[in-house]
């Protein structure tokens, strides 16, 4: 079995060392090219190019494979609770009862937050996004809990503390927002359930906690707990290699899941369906602009960079989604849109030739309107799921004996050398 590549370059030749995954991904280890060469790769978007090597999370975007740990997401979803998954990626495994016990103790001794952070939340100007105030308010959370012990004990009280306050600060910005009392958490109720009561329960009107929304909202989180080196989870890992502390690294992470195009898809989804609805539901129109190459529209919620198959965490949320949805008894046009389309990209041949399924995002959006949560905050969401993720990876990157500061490189393209000339002489 060949153990190098070689690379020819003029009379020169480089043997590349080849390095395999335990699922048969292949590598070419390029990490000295340049300074035997002088030679960089060019790679935009960084589609063909490995960061790292990883023990957290396996994808076969052909196959439509997803695994955390060795484990598929679809046991996972149907059997493993949020925090119980959370455990497994930070931890490598899943936990005995007794460490999930002293976990959950941990989650609820932690989820309180400093009285002084909601004078921070209340001077951000009413039309602020909650991803916005998240993020500063995460790494605002290194100025009340600085202290960053290398020791395994106080790391992992750290970690902790993020997946518990970071879930109470989602619920205080939205709280705050409206001008609402705030809902603190209680330790008679799961981690999931603690957040839908914080988001919805008033002096006006209690919230009833429904076992099909507790299991959709459970789901939802699992499903996007981690997704291998994804933008957001490629920025946590690049600015964490700069050795800054936790807080700041996630922070960052939240900025980039940010963007239409990674965690704020399934607001887009929803904001898609508005825009049709307000068209008169003309959703075939819209079939019709999404297949014309001269047309800008994008149908948002159909398929992935990276699935070229059915998007596996799709196939979950879609049962959730008609689950939820059937026990609610919800009669909601934008879902009704959303039905039809997901309708019509099932069985259009177009949309099927170019793997335009519908994938998470789509599905998710629906169940997030489906649960009430406002479309501001659906982003927020992602990214209290995305948390345990976040934080397993760059865990691991700090543990890496191969670590090294990220540094990519560039082709110049700019003005060669030229002289200044002074103003007067322009």
């Amino acid at each position: 079995m060949d153990t190098y590549a070689t690379l020819r370059i003029g009379d020169k030749e480089l043997q590349l060392p080849l390095i395999n995954g335990t699922e048969g991904e292949k590598a070419i280890d390029i990490s000295k090219l340049r300074a035997e060469t002088g030679y960089i790769t060019m790679d935009v978007g960084y589609g063909n190019t490995g960061s790292c090597q990883s023990a957290i999370t396996y994808m076969d975007g052909e196959e439509g494979t997803l695994r955390y740990r060795g484990i598929p997401v679809e046991q996972l979803a149907e059997q493993s609770t949020f925090k119980e998954t959370s455990y497994l990626l930070i931890n490598g495994r899943l936990p005995t009862r007794d460490e999930l016990t002293r976990f959950s103790v941990m989650l609820n001794d932690n989820s309180l937050v400093h009285t002084d952070l909601k004078v921070f939340f209340q001077n951000f100007p009413r039309e602020s996004h909650p991803m916005g105030i998240l993020s500063s308010m995460v790494n605002a959370l290194r100025s009340f809990y600085p202290s960053l012990a290398r020791n395994t004990e106080e790391i992992n009280i750290i970690m902790t503390r993020l997946l518990a306050k970071v879930r109470t600060m989602a619920t205080m910005s939205y709280k705050i927002s409206r001008g609402h009392e705030l809902v603190f958490p209680r330790p008679d109720l799961t981690y999931c359930e603690n957040f839908l009561n914080m988001m919805f329960d008033s002096p006006v009107k209690p919230y009833e906690i429904k076992k099909e929304v507790v299991d959709a909202l459970r789901v939802f989180w699992i499903l996007h707990a981690d997704h291998e080196q994804n933008c957001s989870t490629s920025t946590v890992r690049m600015v964490g290699s700069a050795r800054v502390n936790l807080y700041a690294a996630i922070s960052a992470g939240i900025a980039a899941l940010w963007g239409p195009l990674h965690g704020g898809a399934n607001q887009a989804v929803i904001e898609m369906l508005k825009e049709i609805a307000e068209g008169k539901g003309d959703y075939k129109k819209a079939i019709e602009r999404a297949k014309d190459k001269n047309d800008p529209f994008r149908l948002m919620g159909f398929g992935h960079r990276v699935y070229k198959t059915y998007d596996p965490r799709a196939r979950i949320m879609k049962k959730m989604c008609d689950e939820l949805l059937e026990s609610l008894q919800m009669s909601d046009p934008l879902l009704d849109i959303a039905r039809e389309l997901e309708e019509v990209a099932l069985n259009d041949q177009y949309f099927i030739d170019h793997n335009l399924y519908p994938n998470v995002d789509f599905y998710s959006g629906i169940v997030l309107r489906a649960i009430g949560i406002p479309t501001s905050m659906f982003t927020v969401m992602f990214a209290l799921g995305r948390l345990p993720g976040w934080i397993a990876q760059w865990k691991e990157s700090q543990d890496d004996p191969q670590w090294k500061l990220s540094r990519p490189r560039q082709i110049y393209t700019g003005h060669k050398k030229y002289d200044y000339v002074p103003i007067h002489a322009r």
